[in-house]
């Protein structure tokens, strides 16, 4: 047991230390600088953390995934819950067993021609407006294509099977499928940080997140094999060179909104017009087709009712999260956004019942 201090007198010693603030004003105003301290601590802590945060933010959006694919097998399936999300894994193990037995034979091959073929049709465009009076330096046409093929080369690599983010991805797929397990364990592990008051107000919260991010990848997962087969159909039908890696490339620019169409439709017109006019007009038609159908009818029906982004305000949440995060980030922006709006809109329903208790009772 400590010794207790005693005054002159040799009782226990009632007076101040030097560092007590016996003034109450004082006293406020050193817990409001503890607290403006904490959070700027904080803040740089997570800006050195972001990548890992990014990271696990993944894992919890592909967990949402699994949850919705296994709540759907449950419809039709008459198993217990680990049973269907071991299903569930097992297609998707599948699906990427084939992918790469099949990116390995002739996606690969398509893969290697891809870049050279869009740097000779961006040349030519590029020459083109040239010809029609656009004043183009010769050294900023090379530039824009090297950085052009440089590109779709590191996401033809990525598809042909090279290991580009394959760690990250891991790391997500083994953070999804633990938290997939046992997502009430993760639950209870957050809210037991919380005061007791706020632990009913997390787990409702909780509940709405899941239930948005759940409508939102289904949407997302529908549209990806919708615009992947539809385009990879059309461009075979016609004969366009590499339809089956444009159909793939398609369906994986499908997850990115807004973005992800835009450069899945130039690659395609652009390996279109290498076959001539008329098959750069088909490609054309092909990529509206594929992307009214899609806007209009697939995702209205599938993800309706999901939080209701403006799109300005995720091309925006792009744009910031691509350049803070690379790739990552421009995938995960929009699930990314549509928690914050959730979160946003309880703290909203919260202050409004404060109100009203306020104004009328309970």
């Amino acid at each position: 047991m400590a010794a207790t201090e005693l005054d002159d007198e040799g009782g226990p010693d009632d007076r101040a230390s030097p560092a007590s603030i016996t003034s109450p004003v004082l006293r406020l105003e050193a817990k409001r600088a503890a607290v403006w301290v904490a959070v700027v601590g904080l803040t740089i802590l997570a800006v050195y953390i972001s990548q890992a945060l990014l990271v696990i933010f993944g894992g919890i959006v592909f967990a949402s995934m699994l949850d919705g694919g296994e709540r759907l097998l449950g419809r039709v399936v008459p198993l217990g819950r680990g049973w269907r999300l071991g299903i569930v894994l097992l297609l998707g193990v599948g699906f990427l067993v084939w992918l790469g037995y099949f990116a390995g034979s002739q996606i690969s091959r398509e893969a290697a021609q891809l870049p050279q073929i869009v740097g000779e049709q961006a040349g030519r465009f590029l020459a083109w407006l040239d010809k029609q009076g656009f004043a183009i330096d010769q050294r900023d046409v090379q530039g824009v294509i090297g950085q052009l093929v440089t590109g779709v080369g590191t996401v033809t690599r990525a598809i042909g099977g090279l290991f580009g983010a394959l760690t990250t991805l891991f790391l997500v797929a083994i953070i999804g499928i633990y938290v997939a397990l046992e997502p009430r364990l993760y639950e209870r592990g957050v809210a037991w940080m919380l005061p007791r008051e706020q632990r009913e107000d997390f787990y409702l919260t909780a509940a709405r997140m899941g239930a948005t991010m759940r409508r939102l990848m289904a949407g997302r997962l529908v549209g990806m094999v919708f615009e992947g087969l539809f385009t990879w159909i059309m461009l075979a039908a016609y004969g366009v060179p590499m339809a089956a890696l444009l159909g793939i490339l398609t369906g994986l620019l499908a997850f990115i909104p807004n973005v992800g169409a835009l450069l899945a439709g130039i690659l395609m017109v652009l390996v279109g017009f290498s076959g001539g006019v008329d098959m750069g007009l088909y490609t054309i038609l092909v990529y509206f087709a594929v992307q009214t159908f899609d806007g209009y009818v697939v995702i209205p029906l599938i993800a309706k009712k999901t939080v209701d982004l403006a799109p300005a305000l995720v091309l925006g949440a792009q744009l910031i999260m691509g350049v803070l995060f690379g790739v990552i980030g421009l995938f995960l922006a929009d699930p990314l956004l549509a928690m914050i709006k959730v979160a946003l809109e309880r703290r909203s329903e919260q202050n409004q019942e404060a109100e009203q208790l306020a104004a009328h009772g309970p």
